[in-house]
This record gives structure tokens, C-alpha cells and sequence, in this order.
């Protein structure tokens, strides 16, 4: 089971666990939230998930690249 939760935080962008960071919240509950909001409103939450990844995903970017003006 560890193996499974492991591969799924390494591999799932990581929205949950950096949400749960951010809010102090635990990670498992984040993750039943979106569980059971997709099942009540038929997917529109893994719309909300996908955006936070690519939000994420391009400040990781961002912060990588240096500005010549900075040296």
C-alpha cells in the first residue's frame, strides 16, 4: 500500500500534498475532498486539480529561470 501512495505522489503532480503544505492541513483529508466532490458533481473538480497542476507546474518553471539582470 505504501509502494502505491508513493508512486501516486511522485507521479499525480503533487496538488494535494503541496495544498496540505500550504494549509496545514493533512493530505489524505484533501485528497477524500476531491474524491467525493468529483463523485457528487460529476468531475468538474479534476478541472479544478488539472489547472492547480499547471499553475504549479509553471511557477516551477519560472523560478528556474534567471533574469540576466540579476547578475
Amino acid at each position: 500500500m505504501n509502494r502505491l501512495q508513493t508512486f501516486f505522489e511522485n507521479y499525480a503532480f503533487g496538488v494535494c500534498t503541496r495544498l496540505g503544505e500550504k494549509l496545514g492541513i493533512a493530505t489524505s483529508s484533501i485528497r477524500l475532498f476531491f474524491i467525493y466532490a468529483s463523485f457528487l458533481t460529476v468531475g468538474s473538480p479534476i478541472i479544478v486539480y488539472l489547472i492547480l497542476a499547471f499553475v504549479m507546474n509553471m511557477r516551477k518553471h519560472m523560478r528556474k529561470r534567471n533574469p540576466v539582470w540579476y547578475y
